[in-house]
């Protein structure tokens, strides 16, 4: 686990999850993680909380490999198919943001000592902010 600050990110739905480095410290009530980690910086989000996603498709279109990688991060999905990061330039920026790249489609894991890669969506499915291996990579302004 990364040395670093820990944080406790929680929304108005779904787990709380606090944060140490790239690695899931505890997931429960925010309740629970505000008293086992008093010192933590707390992040509240509107929506509900979770883990981040799968990108199943075609990465989105733009100018650059990075900017196509920075598209899934703000759809919430921190990890992307094989079959769709098919350039070593793709690859490379993927590697770079450390987006997952996958052989096949699955979920991805939100317990203690996973990843850190969640994601928190409001009621109609927009991406309000995702954490990738523990960073922040995108929140809605």
């Amino acid at each position: 686990m990364r040395a670093g600050v820990l944080t406790i990110h929680t929304a108005e739905e779904g787990v709380t999850v606090a944060v140490a480095g790239d690695r899931v410290a505890a997931v429960g009530s925010y309740e629970e993680l505000a008293e086992r980690f008093p010192g933590a910086r707390v992040r509240r989000w509107p929506g509900r909380l979770g883990p981040a996603r799968v990108h199943e498709g075609p990465l989105p279109d733009a100018p650059t490999p990075r900017e196509r990688v920075h598209e899934v991060l703000k759809l919430g999905a921190v990890a992307v198919l094989a079959e769709h990061a098919d350039t070593p330039e793709l690859r490379a920026a993927a590697d770079r943001n450390h987006v997952l790249v996958l052989p096949r489609s699955g979920s991805l894991p939100l317990t203690e000592s996973a990843r850190a890669d969640l994601a928190v969506f409001t009621p109609e499915g927009e991406c309000v902010a995702t954490v990738c291996a523990g960073r922040l990579v995108h929140r809605r302004r």
